[in-house]
């Protein structure tokens, strides 16, 4: 099975070199990471809720996330230093474009009335960002096992230096961008 890193390697990074005019495959974009973060504030009453985001995370992407914890207090919140707020996982390499995969073909055609990812999740400096409403998406989710529907942000870094250069990268890999 050609996964999504070989198909980079032979039709992508050629076809990105050949639109933007780069000298050396060094120069084309390439994925760096993906960070998936779930903010869960409700932890502060409910702390299986963390344990939930913990599960989530460790099923959908095949490693223990960390669990990170407020830097500063804020009374209006009832928010404490150091309270668990939400939790987050760093993927690379394999695992990264596995991720990317299951991502592209299995989740994200589960979402209802799809009409493809918004285009404006761009920073700058070519890293994009998507929110998800709900985990369930995943076909790894159990459903019985969690708590709570909750929604989590994946944040796709890239090695670009412009936007359209991230775009064309992540159109490349088969992330559906609406029009």
């Amino acid at each position: 099975m050609a996964g999504l890193s070989d198909r980079y390697k032979k039709e992508i990074a050629p076809a990105l070199m050949k639109e933007y005019g780069y000298k050396s495959v060094m120069q084309a974009p390439r994925l760096d990471k993906i960070v998936l973060n779930m903010g869960l504030g409700e932890a502060l009453q409910n702390a299986k809720i963390i344990e939930d985001g913990v599960y989530t995370l460790t099923r959908i992407t095949g490693q223990k996330p960390v669990v990170t914890r407020a830097r500063k207090a804020i009374s209006n919140f009832k928010l404490r230093e150091g309270a668990a707020v939400g939790v987050r996982v760093t993927v690379r390499g394999t695992r990264m474009y596995e991720f990317l995969e299951r991502l592209i073909t299995a989740a994200i055609p589960r979402i209802r009335d799809f009409r493809g990812v918004p285009g404006k999740g761009f920073d700058g400096h070519g890293n994009y960002t998507l929110g998800i409403k709900e985990q369930l998406i995943f076909p790894e989710i159990d459903y019985d096992k969690i708590s709570k529907v909750m929604g989590m942000n994946i944040s796709i870094v890239t090695t670009a230096r412009t936007d359209a250069e991230a775009k064309s990268l992540l159109a490349g890999l088969g992330l559906p961008f609406r029009n």
